[in-house]
């Protein structure tokens, strides 16, 4: 039986662009310049959201495998120049979260249910250990 996402909000969100709104034959993408408020609002308001660099092959991969599950992840994309302080505002948002003072936040940063998944690896392995997909259910990612 195949997995249905719920109608979450899925938007494409980034720190530079000005473009308000784009249409593709497949989707709608909303673009809208970031603000840190809007960054810790969008981590907190959606189901499961992916922050990655615009372009990246990692993302994009995350990205994927959630939509192939049957989530319908916001993506958050900025620009390369934008990495920094993009991860500074997530750690700040996170807080402590056990990690290590050393340990930087690496993108992309997959936030299921407001708080931080993991990246590539850790999306990667809770899905090969079915833990994934009751995470999203949980999250109310997946409705099934």
């Amino acid at each position: 039986m195949m997995q249905q996402a719920l109608p979450y909000k899925s938007s494409c969100l980034t720190l530079t662009p000005r473009v308000h709104h784009v249409s593709s034959s497949n989707s709608s993408l909303l673009y809208v310049k970031g603000s840190k408020d809007e960054l810790k609002n969008v981590v907190k308001d959606n189901a499961v959201i992916v922050v990655g660099q615009r372009g990246c092959c990692m993302s994009h991969v995350v990205k994927r495998l959630l939509q192939c599950l049957g989530a319908n992840p916001a993506i958050y994309e900025i620009e390369e120049q934008d990495e920094n302080e993009v991860v500074d505002e997530l750690e700040n948002i996170i807080g402590g979260d056990g990690r290590k003072e050393t340990e930087r936040l690496q993108l992309p940063a997959v936030f299921v249910g407001g708080e931080l998944f993991g990246g590539l690896d850790r999306i990667m392995a809770a899905h090969i250990t079915g833990e994934l997909s009751p995470v999203l259910k949980k999250a109310g990612a997946l409705w099934l």
